[in-house]
């Protein structure tokens, strides 16, 4: 999404918003609702928070405390 290639989809990170509005990273894939993906790398994570491109795909408000923690995902791997 940050970076525009394509990739595997073992390589990139799920992010999912529910019925209720409520966003999850999906680590599993499985998650219902309305998803995007994100490349696992930090540059690509800056770009949609400074582009706003994932509150754009998921049509909802996304806060700092989430880039924070989906930061803490890409950094874990």
């Amino acid at each position: 999404m940050g970076c525009n290639q394509k990739k595997e989809k073992k390589d990139l990170i799920r992010i999912v918003k529910n019925k209720e509005g409520i966003i999850n990273i999906d680590k599993i894939g499985k998650l219902e609702g309305r998803g995007a993906y994100i490349c696992d790398s930090i540059d690509c994570l800056e770009k949609v928070k400074k582009s706003k491109r994932l509150e754009k795909v998921l049509e909802t408000k996304i806060d700092d405390e989430f880039y924070n923690k989906l930061r803490g995902v890409i950094c874990d791997k």
